[in-house]
């Protein structure tokens, strides 16, 4: 299928690339990194600046690579080329670089090529000169970012996209880096890892809704389209309560009280619950819902990132 306007030039692609590196993006991987690199830091009093960029560098570059897969898959699928109008919001419809013309296809998968392969280049030297560890993780986080849209597995069109996402950019992100950070495997970094996977997989529960037709067209049977939308906001509300309760087990678990500084964001969450209540059905109205879910992400990464360090630095 041909992408809708020619994009041959230099600057064209220029600016598809842009749009699919915005850095607004990373926030998913942020969070679990830098709360995973203070939780390092706070267990053994150091932290390997060098070896967390090229971590950095590697994460962002899957990102990216996982983006551009995703724009393939959902144009061929029709799933970002049928999102009506008035359901267009800053958090739904892919990334709309093939939908809006600024790349090919083509020009998408040679973007996932090369950015997968900075990933793995990235990645060689924490292999060979840090930990052992970090291949196995990277060859699991590869595999996910891969097959959470690109066929034959197309785990977001199986109602298993949320569940990977939580995975992935919660206890497996967390866990690598530690490891890199330490070299040790810890079931710490993993508890840590819980309500971020939780809550990023709710983030991208309550951006399904404004997608909801225009998923169904395309057959992309993600979890959201299978319940149906009024069923789906119980699940987004059960979905921030329990991330609330997993901090304050967190908490309990790391023998550090400062974890709960982890519940900054439950007030936000709160009112993005109301608001996903009473306007599931408006995309117009559900916005601040979105935007509240990623605010309570940030809010609850940097609690759990000032918990860490109060923890080694004032420990009660």
């Amino acid at each position: 299928m041909l992408s809708p306007v020619p994009s041959s030039s230099a600057s064209r692609r220029l600016r598809g690339l842009i749009q699919l590196a915005d850095p607004k993006i990373w926030v998913a991987s942020t969070v679990p990194m830098f709360a995973a690199g203070a939780l390092a830091y706070a267990d053994t009093g150091s932290f390997a600046i060098g070896w967390f960029l090229l971590t950095l560098v590697g994460i962002y570059a899957v990102e990216v690579g996982k983006n551009a897969v995703n724009e393939v898959v959902d144009w061929r699928s029709g799933a970002d080329r049928f999102v009506a109008p008035e359901d267009a919001t800053p958090f739904s419809g892919g990334k709309k670089t093939i939908t809006g013309g600024l790349l090919r296809e083509r020009d998408a998968i040679w973007i996932a090529v090369g950015s997968f392969a900075l990933a793995a280049l990235a990645g060689l030297p924490i292999v060979l000169f840090r930990t052992w560890h970090a291949l196995w993780i990277a060859a699991l986080g590869g595999f996910l970012a891969l097959a959470y849209s690109a066929p034959p597995f197309s785990f977001c069109y199986r109602g298993l996209g949320e569940l990977v996402v939580g995975v992935t950019f919660g206890p497996l992100l967390s866990l690598g880096t530690y490891v890199v950070q330490t070299g040790e495997l810890s079931v710490r970094p993993v508890a840590i890892g819980v309500p971020i996977g939780i809550l990023i997989a709710s983030v991208l529960w309550i951006n399904e809704f404004p997608d909801f037709e225009a998923d169904r067209r395309a057959n992309k049977r993600n979890l959201v389209v299978r319940m149906g939308k009024a069923r789906a906001r119980v699940v987004y509300a059960w979905l921030l309560g329990l991330a609330e309760a997993a901090l304050i087990g967190v908490a309990v678990y790391l023998r550090n009280p400062w974890a709960v500084l982890g519940l900054a964001g439950s007030a936000e969450a709160y009112r993005a619950a109301k608001v996903c209540w009473r306007a599931y059905d408006c995309t117009a109205e559900l916005v601040p819902a979105n935007a509240g879910t990623v605010k309570t992400y940030i809010l609850t990464g940097a609690g759990l990132i000032a918990g860490a360090l109060l923890g080694r630095w004032l420990p009660l």
